[in-house]
């Protein structure tokens, strides 16, 4: 795995806990040899992300669009960045340069971020893993509604095979290396 996307929020949370994750998460890449796509931002969990990364000698490629450059605060000290027109854009840009996604807490951006990938990845479109680092217990609520969609029947059990979800920066690094994508198309029945 050469490169991972990293979503996640542009403010930093109450809890101390969500840096601090997000700084270890970036040392973390840097130090596998794994290069860190992200949406660009100095601030937040964005900014700790990619300062630790880029701090313990890591590759940083930043996504932006131009519309929240000066809102967002990009990062001016990152090891390449693109600047693009559209959110759409960003993310198909992010996926084209990503191995694997990973989703630190933050809010209806990253929750966006994170699930358009998914989807994907339930319709074909491609086979990288999708995980969500639990910090905080944070993905717990959305954790249990993927479950109510498969117990409605609104989603089937085999695409929460797609989803990776570790409570340690360890566990969920390894899950990604195990990692094996299993196909089931959407509308077959069994």
């Amino acid at each position: 795995m050469q490169s991972i996307a990293v979503f996640c929020g542009s403010s930093t949370g109450h809890d101390p806990v969500y840096m601090e994750t997000a700084r270890l998460l970036g040392e973390r890449l840097a130090n596998e040899g794994i290069t860190l796509v992200y949406g660009g931002s100095k601030v937040g969990c964005m900014g700790a992300v990619a300062d630790s990364c880029l701090h313990a000698g890591g590759k940083v490629i930043g996504v932006i669009p131009e519309k929240l450059k000066n809102v967002e605060i990009a990062h001016t000290g990152l090891t390449e960045i693109h600047v693009v027109t559209t959110m759409h854009e960003r993310k198909a840009k992010m996926a084209d340069l990503a191995d694997a996604f990973i989703a630190l807490p933050g809010g209806a951006g990253t929750l966006e971020e994170w699930f358009e990938v998914f989807t994907w990845a339930q319709l074909g479109y491609h086979q990288k893993p999708c995980s969500l680092l639990n910090v905080n217990s944070f993905y717990d609520p959305l954790v249990t509604m993927l479950q109510h969609t498969i117990t409605e029947g609104f989603m089937k059990e085999a695409y929460s095979d797609l989803i990776i979800h570790e409570t340690t920066i360890d566990d969920l690094l390894q899950s990604l290396l195990n990692y094996s994508h299993h196909y089931e198309d959407k509308w077959v029945s069994k």
